[in-house]
């Protein structure tokens, strides 16, 4: 193989009596988002460049957990995360605990490009987004529309627990990796998550580029997504193989999902839910969206 490959999901853990519409929604989703990434790809637009356009859609559209339609914490209000890394050069940057931010993956690009960190949080990754200018919104334009605003509502009864559900909205191709989430359904507040967390959530190396989904916390006890890029160095694993392995024998109890995309334009997704919204294409006119 050889060329461009790119790869997106909207999270790991579907409920089996999602209805039909709305998996015909998610499906028409994955595929403008990956029209909009092949479109980009053939006008040669740098990899980085497709993967904020591309993870930008995502946050636009409130379907999937990230952006506009992020869930919301036990407070009923939105912690946004997001995270991109440029493999071949080893930069990234990263975001926790926004909560006005339209689209957090621009910032984490700024981050990375405008800033002398890799990791800015809460009141300073705020304070970051006004110097730089980004487009904001206010807590209604987030949540209002969308319906896990009652299912929150429905939460509130409930006890705290951590559950899979469909929680990322991420792109990865040709080693450029990056994710952005609303985090987990009444989480408590301050609670980070994997997807900024570079090597748990989101890594990408001259190997690979991988972006993750699932239960945070063992996403980041297994550091999920640097493992990839690990056993195909250090095993001499394939792309395929590597994902298989760590969703096998790093996982422990966890739940999770994997997207990634190799330098030799493989592309390869695993999980152990019971579903993924996924879709991925590569030059040579392989393109696949799937659920389960």
């Amino acid at each position: 193989m050889g060329g461009w490959a790119i790869a997106v999901h909207g999270g790991a853990g579907i409920d089996p009596n999602l209805p039909k519409e709305r998996q015909d929604e998610a499906k028409r989703l994955l595929t403008r988002c990956l029209d909009i990434g092949i479109s980009a790809l053939r006008s040669n637009l740098p990899a980085i460049d497709v993967v904020e356009l591309v993870v930008r859609e995502l946050e636009t559209d409130p379907l999937f957990n990230s952006g506009r339609g992020s869930s919301l914490t036990e407070k009923g209000t939105v912690e946004m995360e997001a995270s991109i890394m440029d493999g071949p050069k080893r930069r990234c940057g990263a975001l926790s605990g926004l909560t006005k931010v339209k689209n957090p993956v621009s910032l984490a690009r700024l981050v990375m490009d405008k800033s002398p960190h890799s990791y800015l949080s809460f009141s300073g990754a705020e304070e970051f987004a006004r110097k730089q200018g980004v487009e904001l919104e206010e807590n209604e334009y987030f949540n209002k529309i969308t319906w896990r605003c009652s299912s929150w509502q429905k939460k509130q009864t409930q006890s705290y627990s951590i559950t899979v559900s469909q929680r990322l909205a991420p792109a990865a191709l040709l080693r450029t990796a990056a994710t952005s989430t609303g985090g987990l359904m009444n989480k408590m507040t301050g609670r980070i998550g994997d997807s900024p967390i570079i090597g748990a959530g989101t890594y990408a190396c001259e190997l690979c580029g991988v972006s993750c989904t699932g239960e945070g916390e063992a996403i980041i006890r297994s550091t999920l997504s640097r493992d990839v890029a690990a056993v195909m160095e250090y095993k001499g694993l394939n792309l395929h193989e590597a994902v298989d392995y760590v969703i096998k024998k790093r996982l422990d109890e966890g739940k999770a999902g994997i997207i990634a995309v190799s330098k030799n334009g493989e592309v390869a997704c695993g999980f152990n839910t019971n579903g993924m919204f996924r879709g991925c294409a590569t030059e040579g006119g392989f393109m696949e969206v799937g659920l389960w």
